[in-house]
């Protein structure tokens, strides 16, 4: 059996023979965080986070919400109405539409309108903030997508009170309407923004790789 190093010495004294051994390294030198490697795990978490607000965006609109016109005797959904809608339009959609269907439509709102606008908003300040490096630039098109989710989650309420009674009131429609038109046109500007962001990002991709290094 092997003696210690330590048996060893108290062995044979200074004529001890100690094997040499070195300590594994902490780090593993095959791994280096570099710019680069750092910026291909933030593209990556960004595609994710768009792939999901694309995903969502279907399951809302093409899905769900295409899916409730089963409910509503073939009439469209008020999210759905990108030039919005009248106070005759809610009360008809209120007199094809039971308690259950009403029902559906505010649950809807509360899982999937909830969640689209959310992570759609995050993912946007994401592409954004990764892609453009001034800080007032930055800011103007992160307004956008912040908007849009408020706007958007507030009418989802404006909806749903709207078409609660059986004779809408006017107001409540008008705001209801409105806000559904505006977040079909943040929506839209919002889209540019990402791809100026994009653009922007990209362009200065080869400008900042033509930079030399810098070394201490």
């Amino acid at each position: 059996m092997a003696k210690t190093p330590a048996q060893r010495i108290r062995k044979h004294g200074a004529k001890a023979v100690v094997p040499a051994h070195q300590l594994p390294p902490v780090v593993n030198p095959t791994i280096s965080r570099t710019p680069e490697r750092a910026q291909s795990n933030s593209n990556l978490i960004v595609i994710a986070s768009v792939v999901a607000s694309l995903f969502l965006f279907w399951y809302l609109h093409l899905l769900t919400l295409n899916q409730m016109t089963q409910l509503s005797s073939g009439m469209a959904m008020p999210d759905s109405l990108v030039g919005g809608f009248s106070a005759d339009y809610a009360a008809q959609l209120h007199a094809v539409m039971d308690d259950d269907a009403r029902g559906h439509l505010s649950y809807v709102h509360k899982t999937a309108g909830t969640l689209f606008p959310l992570i759609f908003g995050l993912s946007w300040l994401l592409l954004i903030g990764t892609n453009v490096a001034k800080k007032g630039l930055r800011w103007a098109l992160w307004a956008l997508p912040l908007l849009f989710a408020v706007v958007r989650l507030w009418g989802n309420v404006a909806i749903d009170a709207a078409l609660a009674p059986a004779v809408p009131d006017a107001d409540a429609v008008a705001l209801a309407s409105a806000l559904t038109v505006a977040g079909w046109v943040l929506l839209l500007l919002s889209l540019l923004a990402g791809g100026t962001a994009v653009f922007l990002g990209r362009r200065a991709a080869p400008r900042n790789a033509r930079q030399p290094v810098r070394r201490p």
